[in-house]
């Protein structure tokens, strides 16, 4: 669905973005990883279509950000890290805006308008201000004024950025519920935490260039040496550790502070039940088996330190 081949923008002797090249496919979440002043933003506007590269290319659902950009604009839904308010509208009137920006037919628009406010949780506030709403709530609306075309990408700028805890959890909620709904989502961020719970993929840039790009969980086993695994047992728990250490696919099995054993697995994808299997055959009383979850910010450090220097 987004495809980056080489993309390049510079203001003055400033390279911003510098050579970027990755794919996100159909229905991918992809998390977009960087300090401020990385690149995240120029990026996004590119394949926005609001700045132009200076070299490369990048196509948005098979359309070319240059050659076609009115194509582009129909299939993507883009929200900024600071978007413009009309405060003198009403929370309907601006979605109205923007849904007759997008030249969805005024017969269209009541039924549109009322689907957003109520996947944003903003139907009640419909008759409101803009200016009345809180900043939380202004975000949700921008959100709403992103999906009023129904976009098949979403470019999300710092979706969650200046909020309150609150707001950032039904930002998280809310974006959840739009991958569940099948959109390809790039969402930039530099608070790893709220895309670890979201995103299937990763890419980190630092300083306009492209660190690593790829799938979460196999560039946390690469990193590891394979994926970490969380076993919890009820008896012979030392015994275990040295059976599991002994086993062909568990590069190294500890005891964790907590009383689990952790293992790194580098056997092959999906064949993780056969070590419960043999552990359950072995006697041991196996309480939970796991896969350890992402640390998106133990990655970002691993991959980012001295890159520059």
């Amino acid at each position: 669905m987004i495809e980056l081949r080489g993309l390049t923008k510079r203001f003055g002797n400033l390279v911003a973005v510098n050579d970027l090249s990755f794919r996100i496919e159909r229905g991918d979440a992809f998390g977009f990883v960087g300090p401020n002043g990385a690149g995240k933003t120029t990026t996004i506007k590119m394949l926005a279509t609001l700045l132009s590269p200076d070299g490369g290319g990048a196509n948005v659902n098979g359309h070319d950000v240059v050659k076609d950009p009115e194509a582009v604009r129909a299939c993507v839904g883009y929200m900024p890290d600071f978007f413009g308010v009309y405060d003198d509208m009403k929370v309907w009137e601006y979605l109205d805006f923007f849904a007759a920006a997008y030249r969805v037919p005024a017969p269209k628009r009541p039924d549109l308008i009322r689907d957003v406010l109520e996947l944003t949780d903003l139907s009640e506030r419909s008759e409101e201000y803009v200016d009345a709403l809180s900043r939380g709530m202004k975000q949700r609306l921008c959100l709403a004024k992103t999906l009023v075309h129904d976009p098949e990408v979403l470019l999300l700028d710092e979706p969650a950025s200046g909020l309150d805890p609150r707001a950032r959890i039904e930002i998280r909620e809310l974006l959840q519920e739009l991958v569940k709904m099948d959109k390809t989502i790039l969402i930039s961020s530099h608070i790893l935490p709220e895309l670890s719970e979201l995103c299937n993929k990763i890419g980190i840039i630092e300083g306009g260039k492209l660190v690593l790009a790829g799938d979460v969980k196999e560039i946390s086993a690469q990193l590891a040496g394979g994926l970490r695994l969380i076993i919890r047992l009820g008896n012979r728990i030392e015994e275990a550790c040295g059976f599991l250490a002994d086993y062909p696919s568990i590069a190294s099995a500890q005891l964790g502070e907590d009383g689990a054993v952790e293992c790194v697995y580098n056997g092959a994808e999906g064949d993780q039940h056969s070590i419960l299997t043999a552990l359950v055959q072995a006697g041991f009383q196996v309480q939970s088996f796991s896969e350890e979850a992402t640390n998106l910010e133990t990655l970002y450090m691993r991959l980012t330190r001295g890159v520059g220097s």
